[in-house]
């Protein structure tokens, strides 16, 4: 709305007159405004993903059906950080806790980042029985876990008691000895123990050994676009195959799970 009656006007700065009909800004003050404005977005945007969020696409099906093979899921990266006096009453912080679903840097290469399920904290002693998984001394209830896998594995299945199979890594094989006790394996100060929801179809910390607090990434938050793909397509070496591109370019809306965009990834209590 205009004002009328006004009396006077206040002075304009210089930059103002670009506003001014027949007054243009010149290339250099046009180039510094472009640079300027780009480069507060790029700030903002290295620093969102070093210390608040992070996008992460799950190229495996070791947490189905939680989560799916081509999820882009939206990373909250404080959710576990470390905690402070005045952090804890302005920021979400929580502990790490059984039953929460974390992404986390694989420890045999950490510029790669895998998600599982955390089952075990410290002090608690783990062990599965015919694929059932014991924690404490009891069984408890995982209504994520699913076996797609008729045939049995006995490491896998038996673990830490069962003879440790080819796919342990040497990390594995130092798990089992340092941190077996008398038919569990007890999880250590400053490390977790996590699994894949597929229970049989996961590689996951009875292969690699415990992993420390400080490869924890943050928790997946919601699910942001989910798409049919193969692992091969998300795990090119090459970054993304053309295979992918075509396919995204062809299928995009039919192979694109529309019931899961913005979908919530929660953990569940483990007792």
């Amino acid at each position: 709305m205009k004002r009328k009656n006004m009396k006077s006007d206040p002075v304009k700065p210089a930059a103002a007159q670009n506003d001014v009909p027949g007054v243009k800004p010149d290339f250099a003050e046009k180039t510094r405004s472009f640079i300027a404005e780009w480069t507060v977005t790029i700030l903002l945007l290295v620093f969102g993903t070093a210390t608040l969020l992070q996008a992460f696409v799950v190229p495996t099906s070791s947490m189905e059906n939680t989560v799916l093979i081509g999820d882009h899921m939206i990373v909250d990266k404080l959710a576990f950080s470390p905690h402070s006096k005045l952090g804890s009453y302005l920021l979400p912080y929580t502990d790490v806790k059984r039953g929460d679903v974390i992404v986390f840097k694989y420890p045999v290469n950490p510029k790669e980042n895998y998600v599982k399920r955390v089952v075990g904290v410290a002090g608690d002693r783990i062990h599965l029985v015919n694929r059932d998984l014991y924690l404490n001394g009891h069984k408890p209830v995982e209504p994520y876990v699913v076996h797609k896998i008729e045939y049995p594995n006995e490491y896998r299945d038996n673990f830490p008691l069962a003879p440790p199979d080819g796919l342990v890594l040497q990390r594995g094989l130092d798990m089992l000895q340092a941190n077996v006790q008398n038919g569990d394996l007890v999880v250590p100060e400053g490390y977790f123990f996590a699994m894949g929801d597929n229970r049989d179809n996961s590689l996951d910390w009875r292969y690699w050994g415990l992993v420390p607090r400080e490869n924890i990434v943050g928790k997946p938050a919601i699910i942001f676009w989910s798409y049919d793909a193969t692992t091969a397509d998300l795990t090119d070496p090459n970054f993304i195959s053309l295979d992918h591109l075509l396919d995204l370019g062809l299928n995009f809306f039919s192979k694109t799970r529309w019931k899961r965009t913005f979908m919530f990834v929660r953990g569940y209590p483990l007792n």
